[in-house]
């Protein structure tokens, strides 16, 4: 475990590291606290309908994803990568210094806008944030270091969902999360300055700037490796899962488990956790090596603990709504529920780590950027098939427990598949270049 940590103390990582973790952080607090206050403060939005407008955010957000990621992928191929970071952050804070007008006009058009904005600011960051690892790190570190940007993107979310949703409460909570947000984009551009210079890797490549023929562009480059592509429809199918599992935790929290809104957080915080401890072991257990192999693990639990939850879950209605953490506690199947999920986020660390190492590790440098975007298009598009699923399925009569045990069996074929298809998941990867990575310390 040591090891990995070990690039916490390194200037070729630490800055990336936490300008990445608050870049995240800053948009779960806004994307929250902007939820919580259409769904309880909607008079004041002047907003009819809360449910609508919360599903027309989340689909606000991810909307940029497929409109800007082929642009993305280009830029971060095109130019030198922690000047293209210090220029996403920039215009984080331009996108935030909008946002504080919103917040004092409690406009709800322009925090809509802004939300958009902040969706487009992530898919420009997210090709140079993957694309960027591999230029700083070792080949015998890539698992380490992905395993510590996963574990801290939960974590991120987990913190930021929890603190817009604390922050925006009351009178004053609107200006208290402009505050908070504006601050947070400032603390990511400072962090970010100290990011040492990757080169471009493509610095020739002629932008094209029409989304549809650069996506296929993109598709050819992904297809140009099986591994790379099987890799990238696993990474994709994980975001699917996770994506059902946490738009159910309000619904299942409170009409299978009789619980608060607090429930709701620590349902969110279990799987947050179990996901970070498992991409830390994962990277522990590596050893530097890239190993898709212990992908298998991981897709194994993703079913075996899903179809438990589905069979632990109690039934709708079994218990009063609204108890605190404290009655839910003084249940034995609530433990259950717990270590479910825990390890639900473990087995999803196993599976995620290993892969998104495989797709930096074998993807051509010269296009890594724009494998990296296409990535990025297909997880938005999975994600967005998993909120048509399970709207679905709950519309088609289906209690949420059957949600879980529907992706569980779904999750079996999909791994099936990826292991039958892809000889490469069923074995150790070869052992780790000798490339160096710069070992400056700050």
């Amino acid at each position: 475990m040591s090891s990995q940590f070990r690039l916490l103390r390194e200037r070729r990582f630490l800055p990336f590291f936490l300008t990445q973790f608050l870049g995240a952080f800053n948009d779960n607090v806004y994307k929250n606290a902007l939820v919580v206050l259409i769904t309880f403060q909607a008079a004041r939005l002047g907003a009819d309908s809360p449910a609508v407008l919360v599903n027309l955010a989340a689909g606000i957000f991810i909307l940029p994803f497929f409109l800007f990621s082929a642009t993305a992928g280009q830029l971060a191929d095109k130019y030198e990568k922690s000047r293209l970071i210090r220029a996403t952050k920039l215009l984080e804070i331009a996108v935030m210094a909008l946002a504080v007008v919103g917040f004092a006009r409690m406009s709800l058009p322009l925090l809509l806008v802004v939300l958009f904005l902040m969706g487009t600011q992530s898919a420009l960051f997210g090709p140079v944030k993957y694309a960027i690892i591999p230029q700083q790190l070792a080949d015998d570190e890539l698992v380490g270091g992905n395993a510590l940007v996963e574990a801290a993107t939960f974590v991120a979310i987990l913190a930021g969902t929890i603190v817009g949703g604390l922050l925006v409460m009351g009178d004053a909570g609107p200006g208290r999360v402009a505050v908070a947000v504006l601050g947070v984009a400032v603390l990511g551009w400072w962090s970010s300055r100290a990011i040492p210079p990757a080169a471009a890797a493509d610095p020739g490549l002629r932008v094209n700037w029409n989304p549809l023929t650069q996506t296929r562009e993109m598709l050819r480059f992904m297809l140009e490796a099986r591994t790379v592509f099987a890799a990238i429809v696993g990474i994709s199918w994980f975001w699917f899962y996770g994506a059902l599992f946490l738009s159910q935790f309000p619904g299942f929290a409170a009409d299978h488990l009789g619980g608060d809104e607090r429930a709701v957080t620590l349902l969110l915080a279990l799987f947050s956790v179990g996901i970070g401890t498992g991409s830390l072991l994962c990277g522990r257990l590596s050893r530097g090596r890239v190993e898709p192999r212990r992908v298998l693990p991981g897709a194994i639990g993703l079913s075996l603990f899903a179809l438990d939850l589905w069979w632990a879950s109690p039934a709708a209605g079994a218990f009063a709504p609204g108890q605190g953490l404290d009655a839910l506690f003084a249940r034995a199947e609530v433990w259950r529920v717990v270590f479910d999920l825990v390890m639900i986020g473990v087995c999803g660390g196993f599976f995620i780590v290993p892969l998104y190492a495989l797709v930096q590790q074998r993807s051509s440098p010269a296009h890594r950027a724009r494998v990296i975007a296409g990535n990025n298009i297909l997880n938005a598009l999975f994600m967005v098939a998993a909120a048509a699923m399970g709207a679905g399925l709950l519309a088609a009569g289906f209690a949420v427990p059957q949600l879980f045990l529907v992706t569980a069996v779904l999750n079996a074929v999909v791994a099936a598949a990826l292991f039958a298809c892809e000889p490469a998941f069923r074995r150790r990867s070869a052992a780790p270049t000798s490339r160096p990575g710069p070992r400056r310390f700050l």
